[in-house]
């Protein structure tokens, strides 16, 4: 095969750009839609309010952030509909990821304003992974780390058809794909607990996921433009949610995140590698905490101060500085993740995990230990 001409190389060049008016259009509606929706949460009295143990925030902060945030990336999906469809999209996929959003949204909106209990919040992370699923998105096949991929739609029932169109049940593929849909949509709710860290977090993993389907090997620039028009969303929300955030996630919006990373990953040619790369501390932080939880007899669902980014707090470490630790290991191993193979990123997260575990063990002992703050 020749190399690219100049004039091709420049045409890709233009076309990878062209990605960028999506960001843009996510990060500027992200920038006028928080105030508005900031100022509806403190009008309807939908604050998170500190309570001098685990929340410690300065004053009463609005939430409802997870609003905004969708509102931008849903704009931002309206204003570049002519460059997501008529390639590797299909409508129907665009549809039920919107409305699996929207789920989530309404459901946060419920949260932050009733406070419901664990067992009625769950139900609409699982309404959203369900809608994914519906929409035909799925993880059929992923790479093994030791060497070629493993197939996951050896069962396939056709339930119904719809202009043409058949919506299967796949297994084991739809069960692979709900428990990863919940485990990241639980991975970033867990780990919301620091100002900007979950949107920051969303910012990066979205850029590395869209750098990804603009390479030669994915080549998916509407992929690419769907994972833009999130990070920009994300990126003009985080403008306030930085610290001193003046507008929190709220539950909306911790689960979103991880929602929208879910399934750019498993569109993205089944790159649940390069994501777990992105969020492998949380993900192991909240592994952590959970067994931690279950061996102290304590409930999972309740919320605490006993996970990594407060531990690390709790020593001494600036909250500041503890986001910026986060951020940097995401951007520094999903980058990583880009460019190794399978066993080669299973070798990275079992060192990782190994160092993680060390970590979290010394500075559990030292909480214990220690007198609050």
């Amino acid at each position: 095969m020749l190399p690219p001409s100049p004039q091709d190389r420049l045409k890709k060049t233009f076309s990878d750009l062209m990605v960028l008016d999506t960001f843009l259009y996510g990060f500027l509606a992200a920038l006028a839609i928080t105030p508005v929706v900031r100022f509806f949460a403190k009008k309807k009295g939908i604050l998170d309010r500190p309570d001098g143990a685990r929340k410690r925030h300065a004053a009463p902060t609005p939430l409802l952030g997870g609003v905004a945030v969708f509102a931008a990336f849903a704009l931002a999906v309206g204003l570049s509909l002519g460059g997501l469809l008529g390639g590797f999209l299909p409508a129907k996929h665009l549809i039920g990821i919107l409305c699996g959003g929207l789920i989530l949204v309404v459901g946060g909106y419920l949260d932050d304003r009733y406070d419901l209990p664990p067992r009625v919040q769950i139900l609409f992370p699982t309404a959203a992974a369900l809608a994914v699923i519906a929409s035909g998105i799925g993880a059929s096949v992923i790479t093994d780390p030791l060497g070629g991929v493993l197939h996951l739609d050896a069962w396939q029932w056709t339930v119904f058809s719809w202009r043409g169109a058949p919506y299967r049940l796949t297994l084991p593929a739809d069960l692979f794909t709900f428990a990863w849909m919940m485990g990241m949509m639980y991975t970033t709710k867990l780990l919301d607990g620091l100002d900007g860290l979950v949107s920051g977090l969303g910012v990066i993993g979205f850029t590395v996921l869209a750098v990804y389907s603009l390479s030669p090997l994915a080549a998916e620039p509407e992929l690419a433009r769907l994972a833009m028009g999130a990070a920009g969303a994300s990126g003009g929300f985080l403008f306030y949610n930085a610290r001193p955030a003046s507008i929190f996630l709220g539950e909306g919006g911790s689960t979103l995140i991880g929602y929208l990373l879910g399934v750019l990953a498993i569109l993205a040619g089944g790159k649940i590698g390069v994501t777990l790369m992105i969020l492998a501390v949380p993900i192991m932080d909240a592994a952590w905490t959970i067994v931690r939880r279950l061996l102290q007899r304590r409930s999972v669902a309740q919320a605490g101060r006993d996970h990594l980014h407060f531990l690390l707090v709790r020593q001494g470490l600036s909250p500041g500085k503890t986001t910026l630790l986060f951020w940097l290991f995401a951007a520094g191993f999903g980058g990583i993740g880009q460019f190794i193979g399978g066993w080669q990123k299973l070798l990275a997260l079992a060192i990782l995990g190994i160092l993680y575990a060390a970590v979290a063990f010394i500075l559990s002992k030292r909480h214990h230990g220690k007198p609050a703050s």
